[in-house]
C-alpha cells in the first residue's frame, strides 16, 4: 500500500513538472492571415497575427514564399524599414496590419487574383517554421477584426 502512495505521489509530482517545462517555451498559432490583391505586378502585402500562448519570447526572423522574395517590415511613425526579426512576445500577439509591421512580397513570379491562396513559410528564432496558407482577398478589403 504504501509503495502504491509513493508511486502516485512520484508520478503526480513529474506530471506537474512536465506541465510547468511546456510553459517555458514558445507556443506558436497563426490568425488572420490574407494578403490584398496586388495592384502593382512586382509588389504585394500581408497581414497576420502570430499569438504566442508560451511563457518564452519568439521573433519572427523570415519569410519564405514560391511566390517570389518576402521581406519583413517594421512600421514606425509612417516609415516602413525592413528588419531582420520581429518579437513575438510570451502571452502575446505579434500583429501585422495595414499601416503598421507587414510583410513586403516583392519581385512577384505571377500577380495572385482574389480568390486564390498564397502559400508562405514563416521562420522563428526558436519554433522553427510553420506554413500558412494566405487568402488573397479584394485590394480593398479591411478585416472586421484580429487586426
Amino acid at each position: 500500500m504504501r509503495r502504491t502512495a509513493v508511486t502516485a505521489a512520484l508520478l503526480a509530482g513529474a506530471l506537474a513538472l512536465a506541465g510547468c517545462g511546456s510553459d517555458s517555451e514558445a507556443d506558436l498559432s497563426v490568425s488572420a492571415a490574407y494578403m490584398p490583391q496586388p495592384v502593382s505586378d512586382t509588389m504585394a502585402a500581408g497581414f497576420l497575427t502570430v499569438a504566442n500562448r508560451g511563457g518564452t519570447e519568439d521573433a519572427l526572423t523570415s519569410v519564405t514564399s514560391d511566390i517570389g522574395e518576402v521581406t519583413v517590415h517594421r512600421t514606425v511613425d509612417s516609415a516602413m524599414r525592413e528588419v531582420t526579426r520581429l518579437p513575438v512576445p510570451a502571452h502575446g500577439e505579434l500583429v501585422l496590419e495595414s499601416g503598421g509591421n507587414h510583410l513586403m512580397f516583392e519581385k512577384l513570379k505571377r500577380k495572385p487574383k482574389q480568390g486564390e491562396t498564397v502559400s508562405v513559410e514563416l521562420h522563428f528564432a526558436e519554433s522553427g517554421r510553420v506554413t500558412v496558407e494566405m487568402p488573397v482577398k479584394s485590394a480593398t478589403y479591411t478585416p472586421d477584426s484580429g487586426h
